[in-house]
């Protein structure tokens, strides 16, 4: 695992130039530009807005702007963790050329994947600060919490797309599992909704090591308090070990990737 780490600090220039050719390939002649990287999250809040209108209906409650706010700032990191493994998986695939014919540390391909999707997450994130503002959600010390949640969030969709990489490469129909994944993942994960909502299931929902992050973000940001440490610490060892086992299963794949492919 420390070699993984320390060839890819050797390489460090190289992850940066194939992440900036990812973007820069997604966008070429792309007609909305950079208006693709709210697409996904205003789809989100969208939906977010039909199910929160459903449940205060139903509930005989109002809707607040806070409601739409909650599901907002959680849209934006959860497109970002759909991009990073959607892109990340095929990654591989998609650099058969470069797998096959050059040596280099294929660790490269995924994480290159992952944070490329960072700036359209950063785009994003700046049109929901926007919206913040206008909803009037004030800044609090809590906001110091959101760097260590969006860094396990980064860390969790970079194991998960290291593992799918490669695993991808030997069983091709793992891709199509992975859109079935992320098709159904959003009823599971609370982007739409709040997992206090659901009482005493609430903690079945959040054993979803994406769900305390988001749940966290939403927390720090809109109701200004510190996120649950209990579950904040679950996330971070469900993270940390599966980054681990990412990257040994990874190195142990790697040298049967070329005929593989």
């Amino acid at each position: 695992m420390f070699d993984a780490i320390r060839e890819l600090l050797d390489h460090r220039d190289l992850l940066y130039m194939i992440a900036w050719r990812e973007i820069k390939v997604k966008y070429k002649q792309s007609v909305m530009g950079m208006l693709w990287a709210v697409l996904m999250p205003s789809v989100i809040v969208c939906a977010g807005f039909i199910v929160r209108f459903a449940f205060a209906t139903v509930s005989g409650n109002s809707l607040a702007l806070s409601d739409l706010a909650s599901v907002a700032v959680k849209a934006a990191p959860w497109a970002f963790f759909v991009s990073a493994l959607r892109f990340g998986t095929n990654s591989l695939i998609a650099n058969t050329n470069l797998v096959t014919k050059i040596y280099l540390p294929r660790l490269v391909f995924p994480l290159a994947a992952v944070f490329s999707q960072l700036f359209d997450f950063l785009v994003a994130g700046a049109v929901v600060s926007l919206f913040l503002v206008v909803a009037r959600v004030g800044l609090s010390v809590h906001l110091l919490w959101l760097p260590l949640l969006v860094g396990l969030l980064i860390m969790l969709a970079a194991a998960f797309a290291i593992l799918f990489s490669a695993a991808s490469l030997f069983f091709r129909d793992v891709k199509y599992l992975v859109e079935v994944f992320l098709t159904f993942a959003i009823f599971f994960t609370p982007v739409f909704y709040d997992s206090v909502l659901f009482g005493h299931w609430a903690p079945l929902l959040l054993t979803n090591p994406v769900s305390p992050l988001l749940e966290g973000i939403s927390t720090t940001v809109i109701l200004h308090r510190s996120p649950s440490l209990s579950w904040l610490s679950y996330s971070f060892i469900v993270t940390s070990v599966l980054f681990i086992v990412a990257l040994v299963t990874f190195k142990k794949l790697e040298p049967f990737f070329a005929e593989s492919i």
